[in-house]
């Protein structure tokens, strides 16, 4: 009965984490998404408590597995279920868009102009208008896709090689179909 108990707070411990972690929003993370951030948090903390011997090594088994029950179950229900994926890890969300602020973005984010200009920076954007969209990602991280008249030239415009070796890729669509455009509405969970 008492693994059991163990394994009934393991699971509220992690729901309860994840709700406290999606709240403080993305940049809180870091690197991690909030369900990876959450995973290793409640590791570190239950392999702690075995090791310095707190909780039986059975009680903290039961905790490990059940803590990787539910990442294995959570990663399949992303996976199967892409609305269920925003629910559990969150959208991707805009806070530039064609040169301006998003400000429903930045304020979800909690971001100000000057921390939004820093990433920017960051990814050597001179001129805010030469940004298409500017996305905070799952875990953190800002993306920047750039107008197509501001990327940089490649070397297939430039040699005839590359440039067939490109059109054979490619076909002559220089645009990609929505499902492989990575400033889709699918991509960015708009859904």
């Amino acid at each position: 009965m008492e693994l059991l108990l163990t394994s009934a707070r393991a699971v509220a411990v992690y729901v309860l984490m994840l709700m406290v972690i999606r709240a403080l929003g993305k940049r809180t993370v870091g690197n991690f998404s909030a369900f990876d951030l959450l995973v290793a948090l409640m590791l570190g903390e239950v392999v702690d408590e075995i090791i310095y011997g707190d909780v039986m090594f059975a009680q903290g088994a039961i905790a490990i597995v059940a803590i990787a029950a539910l990442a294995y179950a959570d990663s399949w229900l992303a996976y199967l279920h892409p609305r269920m994926e925003a629910v559990l890890e969150g959208k991707p969300t805009i806070i530039v868009r064609d040169g301006r602020f998003e400000r429903a973005g930045m304020r979800s984010e909690r971001m100000n102009e000057k921390d939004v200009m820093a990433h920017l920076r960051t990814e050597g954007v001179h001129d805010m208008r030469e940004v298409h969209l500017a996305v905070v990602e799952l875990d953190g991280t800002v993306s920047i896709l750039k107008h197509e008249w501001a990327d940089p030239a490649q070397k297939a415009d430039v040699v005839q090689e590359d440039a067939r070796a490109r059109e054979q890729v490619l076909g002559d669509k220089d645009t990609p179909p929505p499902s492989l455009r990575t400033d889709s509405p699918t991509a960015l969970n708009a859904a």
